[in-house]
Formats: structure tokens, C-alpha cells, sequence
């Protein structure tokens, strides 16, 4: 079934703004329910609103595409299209006021990422791709930084904060910051189109859900980015992403700590 998929990103891209709205304007009544799969994996009442605005949305334009969300939005298709959004990115961050998130859509055709936005509320940035188009940040288009050596090169890490998952990103970083240029936790997303924008040069995820990586993960590919996991595809257990020069060096320390 054909699409205009510049349509379907302008209208994403438009539902990641109002929701980052909805974010900023709700964050100092925000209200944190019970966490989750483990005492760091929470969830606020904005988390909930934010992925209803997008799904009912979305909903109302193509009732019959799928949807896989985080907060519980999660529902059948019969279209072949599915839609796997994230609506609050590192909701840690957004709750303790200690750094950056975001607000995810991707668009899948079958296996195939189509279609991808990731919105930074607090910079207001708009990190964008089609399939075979690109990737974009506000309208700009943007390529993968040139890849310094290991030694130099800024690495962004991602990870699931549960005991076993950072156990296993610990000996990672034991095996990468001696090494590299130095390191920045970020959300996997967020990891990804920076990636995609040049302000990193390589990056990695441990134990995601594809919702945290589906959008980041086409804007980094369309914007020159290298990705892989333990094989040579990126996975939700290990996502590696570097620029081309970088990417020898820096996926045979990570796959051989991870």
C-alpha cells in the first residue's frame, strides 16, 4: 500500500512537538506512579498523556495501522504498517530535571523502518528521516561527524537501568573510557541522532525495547552512521553505531566487553 511518507513525517513531527509542549508545560505538576520492571524504570501521568495525544492521533488518520507503545497504547493492525513510538525518552531524566529527552515516532512497513522523528523538547530540535531520503535536523540536513580516532572520539553509552543490564554496561565502560576520548550517558534515542548530527562519534545501547531505538536508529542510518550489534545488525540486546572511520576500532571493543 503506497503512502506519502513526507506527509506521514510532517505529520509525526508535528504530534512529537505538541507532545514536548504538553512535557514542559506539565512538568511542575507532574505526578510519578509505581515504577514499573524495576525501581528505576518509572513512569509519570505525562508519560501517559503524551503517548495518548500521538496514538489517538495517528488513530484517527489510519485506524487500521498497528501500534507498539510503551506506556500500554500497544494494538493489532491490518494495514502492514506499524507505528512504535516512545512518547517521553528518558523519563528519569525528564522527572529529576537532569538532562535531556525525547519524544520518539517511527513508522514501520512490515520489518522496515520507513519513517522516523525525534523531538528534543527543552532545544526544540527536530531530528527527522525517510527511508532512502536522508536525515534532518529542523529542516537542516545533517551527516555523521568524520570519525577521530578512538582515542579521541566522544562515545555516548545507553542502557537499561536494571541490576543485571548495568552490571554488563560496567564492564564496558571498564573496557572503552580508558581508551577513548571520553564517554556521555544519554538516552538511547537522543544517543542515536546525536550520532546522526556529528556531536558524537560513536555510540552504544545495551538491553533497550525498540521502541528507545526505532527512530534514532533510521536517522543515524540515513545520516551516514554505521550500525550493528553482535552481528551486522543492530539489535534491541546491542545496538553499536560509529562514524565509518571509527567503526573498526570502536565495535571490536565493545562487542568483546559486551
Amino acid at each position: 500500500m503506497d503512502r506519502d511518507l513526507s506527509g506521514v513525517r510532517d505529520l509525526a513531527a508535528d504530534l512529537a512537538v505538541r507532545a514536548g509542549r504538553l512535557q514542559l508545560e506539565r512538568r511542575d505538576t507532574l505526578r510519578v506512579g509505581a515504577p514499573k520492571a524495576h525501581a528505576n524504570d518509572v513512569v509519570s501521568d505525562v508519560d501517559i498523556a503524551s503517548e495518548r495525544l500521538i496514538v489517538e492521533a495517528i488513530h484517527a488518520v489510519w485506524p487500521d495501522d498497528a501500534v507498539q507503545a510503551e506506556e500500554g497504547s500497544s494494538r493489532a493492525g491490518a494495514s502492514g504498517w506499524n507505528w512504535v513510538i516512545d512518547p517521553l525518552d528518558g523519563t528519569r531524566n525528564y522527572i529529576s530535571r537532569t538532562g535531556p529527552w525525547s519524544v520518539c515516532v517511527a513508522l514501520y512497513e512490515g520489518d522496515e523502518p520507513r519513517v522516523a522523528v525525534a523531538h528534543e523538547p527543552v532545544a526544540n530540535e527536530t531530528f527527522s528521516a525517510i527511508d532512502g531520503g536522508g536525515a534532518f535536523l529542523n529542516g537542516e540536513k545533517i551527516t555523521v561527524s568524520g570519525g577521530p580516532p578512538l582515542a579521541e572520539a566522544l562515545v555516548g553509552v545507553s542502557f537499561q537501568p536494571n541490576p543485571a543490564t548495568k552490571e554488563r554496561t560496567g564492564k564496558v565502560i571498564r573496557e572503552l573510557l580508558p581508551v577513548c576520548g571520553d564517554i556521555r550517558r544519554l538516552p538511547a534515542a537522543l544517543n542515536l541522532v546525536y550520532l546522526a548530527a556529528g556531536r558524537l562519534d560513536g555510540g552504544l545501547a545495551l538491553d533497550t525495547n525498540l521502541w528507545d531505538i526505532a527512530a534514532g536508529a533510521l536517522i543515524a542510518r540515513e545520516a551516514g552512521v554505521v550500525l550493528g550489534g553482535r552481528g551486522d545488525d543492530f539489535t534491541t540486546d546491542l545496538t553499536v553505531g560509529a562514524a565509518p572511520a571509527l567503526w573498526p576500532a570502536l565495535s571490536e571493543r565493545v562487542r568483546a566487553a559486551a
